[in-house]
C-alpha cells in the first residue's frame, strides 16, 4: 500500500509466512475488438483484439477506500489470493507432515493495517469519526488481531529446519504456481504515485492543505508530513494533540478535495502506463487464470 509510512505499524513476517504466503497478478478488464483496417476482411479474420486499458473507478464519492485504481485491474482479488494461499498452504503442510513434522503448520494471515484497500490510506487519513477516536493510528482492534497473529505466528514448535520448509515450498511451486505480481505491476503501482505528487494540480492542492492547517495551529508542509510526525509514532497511544492534528488534517482535506484531486492525478498516470505495458500485462493476466485454475483443481479434488 502507498501512502502514509503509517498505513502498516509493522512488516515483520515470520519466515514461514513469507514462504507459504504469495500474492497474484490479477485477471483484468477486457473488452475485445477488432484491430483491422476498415474494408479489409482479410484482416478482420487474423487482427488481434484489442484491450484498452484499464479505468478507474470511484464508488462512494465521500469514501476513498471505494475507490479503484487502473493497476488494480491486474492485482489479485481478495477471493483469488485466498484461494492461492489456502490451497498452497495445505499443500506445504501435507509435505511437512510426510517429511516428518506433524506439528507444523502454515503462519496465519497477517489481519489487515490501516487501510482495507488500496486507495483506502493510500492518500493519507480520511475518515473524521475514525481519527476523532484514534488519530493517525490504525483501530485497535485490527493493532490486537495483529499482534495475535504475530505471536501464533512467531511459535514454531515442529523443530523443522527452514531447508525443509524451502524443499516443500519449491514442491508445491510445480503444482500450485504462487504467481507474484510481476515487477512491472509494482513499478507502475509506485511510479504512478511518487510522480503524481509533483504534478501541478497536486502540488497546488497540497499548498492549499498547508495554508489551512497553518491557520488551524499546524505548520506542514505536505499532507503526509502530518501523519509521519515523530511525535505520533506510537500506534497504542494517540494523544490528545494527535487527535486534534488529525481532524484538522481531515477538515482541510475536505475543504479542497484534497483526495479526489491527488487519485484523479494518479488515475490518469497509470492508464497511460498500462497503454504502453498492454502485452506485458495481459500476459500477467493470462498467467494468472492458470494459477487460479490449478488452485481450484487441487482444493477440489481434495
Amino acid at each position: 500500500m502507498g501512502g502514509s509510512r503509517r498505513g502498516v505499524v509493522r512488516v515483520a513476517i515470520p519466515a514461514a509466512a513469507v514462504l507459504a504466503v504469495s500474492g497474484i497478478a490479477v485477471i483484468g478488464m477486457a473488452v475485445s475488438g477488432p484491430d483491422a483496417t476498415p474494408g479489409s476482411h482479410a484482416a478482420e479474420r487474423v487482427a488481434r483484439p484489442q484491450v484498452p486499458a484499464a479505468q478507474a473507478s470511484v464508488g462512494d464519492p465521500d469514501d476513498p477506500a471505494t475507490w479503484r485504481l487502473p493497476i488494480e485491474a491486474y492485482m489479485p482479488t481478495a477471493a483469488q489470493e485466498r484461494l492461492i494461499t489456502s490451497t498452497r498452504d495445505s499443500l506445504i503442510d501435507d509435505c511437512m507432515s510426510r517429511a516428518g513434522y506433524p506439528q507444523w503448520t502454515p503462519a496465519p494471515d497477517l489481519p489487515e493495517m490501516g487501510g482495507k484497500t488500496l486507495t483506502d490510506w493510500r492518500y493519507g487519513v480520511h475518515d473524521a469519526s475514525a481519527v476523532a477516536r484514534h488519530g493517525y493510528d490504525p483501530a485497535p482492534a485490527d493493532l490486537a488481531a495483529y499482534d495475535e497473529a504475530m505471536e501464533v505466528g512467531a511459535v514454531d514448535e515442529s523443530g523443522a529446519d527452514q531447508g525443509q520448509v524451502k524443499n516443500c515450498v519449491i514442491q508445491v511451486d510445480g503444482t500450485v504456481p504462487s504467481a507474484t505480481p510481476p515487477a512491472l505491476v509494482e513499478q507502475i503501482k509506485g511510479e504512478s504515485y511518487e510522480q503524481s505528487q509533483k504534478d501541478s494540480a497536486v502540488v497546488s492542492v497540497f499548498a492549499k492543505w498547508s495554508t489551512c492547517m497553518k491557520d488551524k495551529g499546524y505548520s506542514y508542509a505536505e499532507p503526509l508530513d502530518a501523519s509521519d510526525d515523530e511525535r505520533f509514532t506510537d500506534p497504542y497511544n494517540a494523544t490528545q494533540e494527535e487527535i486534534a492534528t488529525a481532524k484538522a488534517d481531515v477538515a482541510c482535506r475536505d475543504k479542497y478535495q484534497l483526495e479526489k484531486t491527488w487519485f484523479d492525478v494518479e488515475a490518469a498516470l497509470q492508464r497511460q502506463a498500462i497503454e504502453k505495458n498492454q502485452d506485458a500485462l495481459e500476459k500477467a493476466k493470462s498467467d494468472t487464470a492458470s494459477a487460479v485454475l490449478k488452485a481450484k483443481t487441487v482444493a477440489g479434488s481434495r
